[in-house]
């Protein structure tokens, strides 16, 4: 024990670690509260979805060579959170069906460019640490952190202004649409900041993992809370506390960031899913 809080308090002397904790924990804490939003509307997949196509525009910016890929990964992201959206309310396409058709293509697409096209001697590498998070995290610049910063404070805010809408369109959107509330307007606007979100969590977690940051904590949060205000505040907490220790165990035994905080994230899970039987049956 004595080894590992040596081992702590040497790394938290390193500027890198303090940026890694800033930006896990704002992406986690963004990711959870849509989090349940999407997982009440039955759409979880959409997270999913948007990080494949996220991918493919990560190999196209890869293979023209820019330096800064969020000058395609973004716009790219959320144009296709618009489009799945509208092709979700397709009656010939379903909602399910456009994103399966959408993110597997866009995956394929990307690793076929990666693999043809990009001038990387490690290619596989390369593609592993995009899907499954890199180790990159650990060389975030101040500027990178302070972009995170800007744009984390700016879901929350969001979430916290729109939040009687939100709630709104979650449960009912007949009903919402009924006392004037515009469902397709913040359904639109739900699908480009969680295609915000995925952006910024492609290089903690990877593209195959955003999905867990987005679903744990909600149906971790379900499991002992039955109002949305106090899913939306557990799932919250729960996110950040298991992005701070999944970042504090990769960062003393040097294993991947984020299949870590996943990890954490599943075991959060099953302590609240324990939990949760308990008090049901105490109850």
């Amino acid at each position: 024990m004595n080894n590992v809080i040596n081992a702590l308090t040497t790394y938290f002397s390193y500027p890198f670690v303090w940026y890694v904790l800033i930006v896990g924990t704002l992406i986690s804490l963004c990711a959870s509260l849509f989090g349940v939003v999407l997982v009440l509307k039955r759409f979880s997949f959409i997270g999913d979805g948007l990080s494949h196509i996220a991918f493919g525009a990560m190999a196209i910016a890869a293979v023209v060579g820019l330096t800064d890929n969020m000058l395609i990964v973004l716009p790219v992201t959320v144009l296709a959170a618009i489009l799945l959206l509208r092709v979700g309310n397709n009656t010939k396409i379903k909602g399910d069906a456009a994103i399966a058709m959408v993110s597997v293509g866009a995956l394929a697409i990307g690793y076929l460019l990666l693999s043809v096209f990009s001038s990387s001697a490690n290619v596989s590498g390369d593609v592993c640490g995009t899907l499954f998070g890199s180790y990159t995290i650990l060389t975030l610049t101040p500027f990178e952190v302070g972009g995170c910063l800007l744009l984390s404070v700016a879901v929350v805010a969001l979430f916290v202004v729109f939040y009687r809408k939100i709630f709104a369109v979650t449960f009912d959107e007949d009903f919402a649409r009924a006392t004037g509330v515009k469902a397709s307007v913040y359904n639109l606007f739900i699908a480009v900041i969680i295609a915000v979100i995925i952006v910024l969590a492609m290089k903690l977690v990877g593209s195959l993992l955003i999905s867990a940051l987005v679903i744990f904590p909600a149906l971790s949060a379900m499991r002992v809370c039955k109002r949305f205000k106090s899913v939306v505040i557990c799932s919250a907490a729960v996110a950040v506390s298991c992005a701070v220790v999944g970042i504090l165990v990769s960062v003393v035994w040097s294993t991947p960031v984020g299949p870590t905080v996943v990890g954490i994230d599943i075991l959060a899970f099953l302590g609240f899913f324990v939990a949760g039987k308990i008090f049901s049956h105490v109850g």
